[in-house]
């Protein structure tokens, strides 16, 4: 009788880890607390973590796996072997960590780990830490992990390190011990190679003790601001205290990574967002860029205003913009950029950056795997916000990005966005790819359902998804869900396949007095067809051919222009004859796609001139 309600009971309990939502979605949660001491003159450090690990998954746990990124700036570990072998390297990267000193080198090493209280077994393979448990990690269980850990931070080289080439101090991205993600595909404990992340959601409470000299800026909400004399609520004003370090502390909610930076030569300044949140940005006292990072305050402001109207509200109270790194970076709640920039250029990094609060840190997609995702969706919605910002007034935002994707589609180098984002043979094809060809996923798909419902495809997605860890079909669902036409086939053909579009106007003949136009099909992507009639009295006429399997269609584009909704067009027929209402002689032109926002490779054909 025990044993029957004891299975009962468990089978319970896993039926109320589904039930906890309308679907079969779960995700796992982790609450750390750590404190670290950083040594300036020799840029190492020493911590403790707690961190608090729930299993809403429906599988019990046996392993865990921790990520170790510093392990991979030091020779021969697998990023710089990779990165010595790629016919097209990262610049910044190329053979420099086969260089470095024994003091130059980054490692997080962990001198003990416990499992509610008992010692675990693990081994350290790179940047990644294998951890049998104890205790298996029941469906809905917690587990608390107790670890003693110490680092050295790396020369700076990629994203990471002190001193970087503008002078800052540290830059403290993936620094700590980071539990693996583990969700419906299992465990996603990657090497660090060159790429992305991938995070659990949770909580972070944080503090660093450091140099009294040097000002912190980072991930998070500063608890302790009148005490130290800097930051967030006290103006920065200094404190009297015989202490060499002063410590400052951090709390994070609802993120999935945790970031900082440090500089003694740091400018702190504030700026508030109407109805929206703190702006801070640190960058170094250097007379020389002083004037650009003042003049970027007020277009900061107006980018978060755009992103919160056309995503949705940016959910935290502060966003932080800082000095330091080797490029720019997206981190929850803030960003790491290099500064010595045109205006221009520190603008645009500054919009691409901030989008990622939206497209990663709280759409947070795996980074690793659909890299493209939110890559491709930041360039999307930055190169927008730049246009409205900047007043750059330009009619195609887009035009260098499909540049981009048709250099990638032709070059012969191109493989499918679902390669694995360390796995592309050439740097260049991976950066195409997940920039430009993520980029004009979404624009063409304004091309496919309409500008409108991308609009609120968008806002949807968003509203649906935050805080979790979207797929592209979770997307391709929702684009579905607000347009009405079902879109299988372009998510399929565009991101798993290096298929391209290419149509053409193939012929125009006569019959009865009416012109029939001949279309081919030469690519292996199907789409539907926008085709513009310009006669020789200067009147214009719009047909459109929807795509069969699309099961629907578009709202009519053209506010000026009536437009005719032709027969569908199969994707089997590579050949399709539209007749038109007027004679060939009246016609001064026929094009495809007028608005150029089908991705075709081969534009030539797309306009046929009488």
């Amino acid at each position: 009788m025990t044993k029957l309600f004891s299975l009962v009971f468990s089978c319970m309990g896993i039926l109320a880890t589904y039930g906890q939502n309308n679907t079969s979605y779960w995700q796992q949660h982790v609450s750390y607390t750590m404190n670290v001491n950083m040594n300036v003159e020799n840029f190492q450090y020493k911590g403790t973590q707690e961190l608090v690990y729930t299993n809403n998954s429906p599988d019990t746990l046996t392993q865990v796996f921790y990520h170790l990124y510093f392990n991979a700036f030091q020779p021969e570990s697998e990023m710089d072997v990779r990165s010595r072998n790629l016919p097209d390297p990262d610049s910044r990267v190329e053979d420099r960590i086969s260089k470095l000193t024994p003091e130059e080198i980054g490692f997080l090493k962990v001198d003990a780990l416990t499992q509610d209280g008992q010692e675990v077994t693990y081994i350290t393979e790179g940047t990644v830490l294998e951890v049998t448990l104890t205790e298996p990690i029941a469906p809905g269980k917690k587990a608390t992990f107790a670890m003693q850990f110490n680092g050295q931070v790396p020369k700076q080289i990629r994203r990471s390190g002190r001193n970087n080439a503008e002078g800052v101090a540290l830059s403290m991205t993936q620094w700590y011990p980071k539990m693996a993600e583990y969700d419906f595909e299992g465990w996603h404990a990657h090497p660090y190679i060159a790429r992305e992340f991938h995070g659990v959601w949770g909580d972070f409470d944080v503090t660093i003790t450091i140099d009294k000299n040097y000002v912190l800026g980072g991930t998070g909400y500063l608890q302790n601001a009148d005490a130290i004399g800097h930051g967030y609520q006290s103006g920065d004003k200094k404190v009297t205290t015989k202490e060499k370090k002063l410590s400052w502390h951090f709390k994070a909610p609802q993120v999935h990574d945790f970031a900082w930076a440090a500089d003694p030569e740091f400018i702190h300044d504030k700026v508030q967002v109407p109805n929206g949140p703190m702006l801070h940005f640190l960058y170094k006292n250097k007379k020389e860029i002083q004037e650009n990072w003042k003049n970027l305050q007020p277009k900061a402001v107006a980018l978060m205003e755009y992103f919160n109207k056309n995503i949705g509200d940016y959910p935290y109270d502060q966003y932080s913009i800082i000095q330091g790194g080797d490029g720019g970076m997206e981190y929850a709640m803030c960003t790491l950029i290099t500064g010595e920039r045109e205006f221009g250029s520190l603008v645009g990094v500054t919009a691409h950056e901030m989008a990622h609060s939206w497209f990663q840190h709280i759409l947070a997609t795996n980074e690793s795997k659909h890299e493209w995702m939110d890559e491709g969706f930041t360039s999307y919605i930055s190169a927008l916000a730049m246009n409205t910002v900047m007043e750059q007034k330009k009619e195609n935002p887009f035009e260098n990005i499909y540049k981009g994707y048709t250099w990638l589609a032709t070059s012969g180098k191109e493989q499918p966005q679902s390669t694995q984002a360390d796995h592309y043979d050439y740097n260049g094809a991976y950066g195409a790819s997940a920039y430009s060809k993520g980029a004009v996923f979404l624009a063409q798909l304004g091309y496919i359902i309409g500008e409108e419902n991308l609009a609120k495809t968008i806002k949807r997605y968003y509203s649906d998804w935050k805080f979790k860890h979207p797929t592209p079909n979770d997307f391709k669902r929702i684009a579905e869900k607000v347009s009405g036409i079902q879109l299988d086939w372009y998510l399929t053909d565009w991101t798993q396949t290096t298929s391209t579009i290419d149509y053409g106007v193939k012929s125009i003949e006569e019959e009865d007095g009416k012109a029939i136009v001949s279309l081919e099909r030469i690519g292996r992507i199907p789409m539907p067809i926008d085709l513009l009639v310009t006669y020789k009295d200067g009147t214009k006429e719009a047909y459109y051919i929807p795509l069969r399997m699309m099961r629907g269609q578009k709202k009519n584009q053209h506010q000026d222009i009536d437009r005719v909704v032709a027969d569908d067009w199969a994707w089997t027929h590579p050949m399709y004859k539209l007749n038109l209402s007027k004679s060939k002689a009246t016609i001064s032109e026929i094009v495809i796609d007028p608005s150029k926002k089908m991705a075709d490779i081969n534009a030539g054909n797309n306009t046929m001139k009488l």
